[in-house]
């Protein structure tokens, strides 16, 4: 069933039984491939560094967490503001892109037998059915998972295409799409970025992890890539540390949307597998994921009126 099996024959068939059953197989998939073309066929395209031309696309949103610096807390900021964006309303499923080493099953406390291995051979013949058996459910909060391979050396069989094509079918099932990243640019991270709504740029108060931001921000200039898809977040904010989010502000030229203070209880949360956010949304942590989920909201809807005003003036120029 998980290979896409529809249907069986008992043993032995008949020759008629075969030639009806190969037929019905033959329209099915072809009835299959119709409504997937109409439902994804958005433009795929080979990827091997972060885009130039990216925009947000149609669908549900892509929202990438991406630090230049290890360390910097990505999986814990991605799984809470998972949390937080699920809904009646929005369904979330979080993509582990962090292929060798991912964590984000461990963070929630969950392990399943499949992970993006099961679906990147079928990039181009998805349907609800297998992603729904591939994914993991979290109990506790609802949202779906899609786990990295068990094995680091597993991960050398995901091309950045195939990665491309999962994340644009999963935004036609899901209001949120939230991909957690490794921290070295190669091909699956940078299909991560290209695909995305918005990029969450990760830093922290330390010195080495400001200046690859400000290389990150350097190299995706000169590609042209749109710095209002990115929101900035100053990751473990301690006040009692002289760098203040304004003077990194200052320095690298992008404003820092979101700031998420230093707690030490965060590690006990990832020790136990249980977001934060589920355990006391109260607490001045929790409470700047709540304010991170807003500045996420609004963007987006900012962003979409945007696109919407060059739609309609390139539509009125045509006119």
């Amino acid at each position: 069933m998980l290979a896409g099996a529809r249907d069986f024959l008992t043993k032995p068939p008949t020759i008629d039984e075969l030639n009806s059953a190969i037929r019905r197989a033959g329209v099915n998939a072809h009835e299959e491939r119709a409504k997937l073309s109409q439902v994804s066929s958005a433009q795929i395209s080979k990827t091997g560094g972060i885009h130039p031309s990216g925009s947000p696309g149609t669908g549900g949103k892509v929202i990438t967490f991406y630090s230049p610096k290890g360390g910097s807390g990505c999986t814990t900021l991605a799984t809470n503001l998972a949390v937080c964006l699920n809904n009646e309303d929005t369904s979330v499923i979080i993509v582990d892109g962090n292929l060798q080493f991912g964590d984000v099953a461990v963070f929630l406390n969950e392990q399943g037998k499949f992970s993006i291995l099961d679906l990147t051979p079928r990039a181009d013949d998805l349907d609800p059915e297998i992603i729904n058996s591939v994914t993991i459910r979290h109990s506790q909060s609802g949202i779906k998972i899609l786990a990295a391979p068990m094995k680091p050396e597993q991960s050398d069989v995901v091309t950045g295409e195939q990665f491309s094509k999962v994340v644009r079918y999963l935004r036609n099932m899901y209001s949120y799409v939230i991909v957690d990243t490794a921290t070295s640019l190669q091909n699956i991270t940078a299909s991560a970025i290209n695909n995305s709504d918005l990029l969450i740029l990760l830093t922290t108060q330390d010195i080495p992890s400001i200046k690859n931001s400000r290389l990150f921000l350097d190299e995706i200039d000169a590609l042209g890539f749109d710095r209002k898809r990115i929101i900035f977040v100053m990751n473990k904010f301690d006040k009692r540390i002289g760098i203040t989010p304004e003077k990194v502000s200052e320095n690298l030229k992008q404003d820092i949307a979101a700031v998420i203070p230093f707690e030490e209880r965060v590690i006990v949360s990832v020790n136990r597998g249980i977001p934060f956010l589920l355990v006391d949304k109260s607490r001045p942590l929790s409470r700047s994921i709540l304010s991170l989920a807003e500045v996420v909201r609004k963007r987006i809807s900012e962003l979409e009126s945007q696109t919407e005003v060059l739609t309609s003036v390139k539509n009125n120029g045509k006119k």
